[in-house]
């Protein structure tokens, strides 16, 4: 049984893949500061699972914490790293802890893959680095442009980090995968999205908006090129993610790999306005939201979506789930913690 080590693995996306890890057999390790997360994620991992994978308390941008993990676990033979603060408009505010937290925390994973014979990384990418793309749909091959936040630029530069260090190392493989946007919540509503303070993500803000949680959505922006004025994204369930990152750490390790360092788009392959993801919320779940159009939001980009096919064709990975049970999850998950808060 392989050993993976999860960085940030209570966190949303992080919780999400370490049950698809544990249900294809892996043994996983989590590394969190809790930061952004909460402890019930993991006793939600375990009530899905069946299995209650071990736990550090630690901030993996600490390299000496991060050497003794690695000394008290051993033979882990990859990471997926999740671990970075990751909100735009924080970002733009706060560069100094975005690059600090990021950037360190990805130096550290590669340099502990040298130090301790890891073989795998899997990196939580964005398509962030694409920017505002020329054209659209984004492929792998689409130029990344200048970051239009911190927070894209920690994306750009650790890909940068990890190519670099892929290069110049014998044996260890690197696959960045470049999320678009990740929606929705475990079926079992055991574990989801839960942003602590306020939800810098749509959806989020929409199951809070509905439970009373919040007064009113704000839509940032009715003055884009889009067809009813509001940005365009790629949204798909966080579970169909989860899975690519089970993928990619497979494709690595049964030799699949056509390079070193690989990048693959994983998004549902099509564009969605935030109003339409609105209307689709409120069709799904019978409840109507409040919402009123604010000013653009800094860092925001107007349109992008996804070209998938080369993550079909070499991971064997397309989104499956619909817009609109991801939703309905996103909700049943929102139902449930306001209850168990409640």
């Amino acid at each position: 049984m392989s050993k993976i080590l999860v960085t940030g693995g209570a966190g949303y996306i992080g919780s999400h893949t370490v049950v698809e890890l544990i249900d294809v057999g892996f043994e996983v390790v989590i590394v969190d500061n809790f930061s952004n997360s909460t402890p019930d994620s993991i006793k939600g991992i375990e009530k899905i699972t069946g299995v209650l994978p071990k736990l550090y308390e630690a901030d993996c941008s600490d390299v000496l914490r991060m050497r003794q993990l690695f000394i008290d676990e051993k033979d882990i033979e990859g990471i997926i790293h999740f671990a970075a603060l990751k909100a735009v408009g924080e970002s733009v505010e706060k560069p100094l802890d975005y690059y600090r937290n990021n950037l360190l925390s990805t130096i550290n994973m590669m340099q502990m893959l040298r130090e301790f014979n890891g073989r795998y990384m899997v990196f939580s990418s964005s398509c962030t680095v694409y920017g505002q793309p020329d054209v659209l749909p984004v492929t792998e091959q689409t130029p990344r442009k200048p970051a239009m936040s911190p927070y894209g630029n920690t994306k750009r530069v650790g890909e940068d980090i990890i190519q670099d260090t892929v290069n110049a190392s014998e044996g260890i493989y690197a696959i960045a995968l470049r999320y678009f946007n990740p929606i929705g919540a475990h079926p079992s509503a055991e574990i989801g999205e839960l942003p602590l303070g306020k939800p810098d993500n749509l959806v989020p803000f929409i199951t809070q908006t509905a439970a009373g949680i919040r007064e009113k959505l704000q839509i940032f922006g009715d003055d884009y090129n889009t067809p009813d004025g509001t940005a365009i994204r790629d949204y798909f369930h966080v579970v169909d993610l989860a899975r690519a990152h089970v993928l990619a750490l497979k494709r690595m390790m049964e030799g699949k790999s056509r390079n070193s360092y690989e990048v693959f788009n994983v998004g549902a392959g099509r564009g969605i306005t935030v109003l339409e993801i609105v209307k689709a919320f409120e069709k799904v779940t019978g409840v109507k939201l409040n919402y009123e159009i604010v000013g653009r939001r800094a860092g925001d980009i107007e349109k992008v979506w996804a070209d998938t096919s080369l993550a079909q064709s070499e991971l064997g990975w397309k989104a499956q789930n619909t817009l609109e049970e991801a939703l309905l999850t996103a909700w049943n998950w929102e139902k449930r913690i306001r209850i168990i808060k409640g």
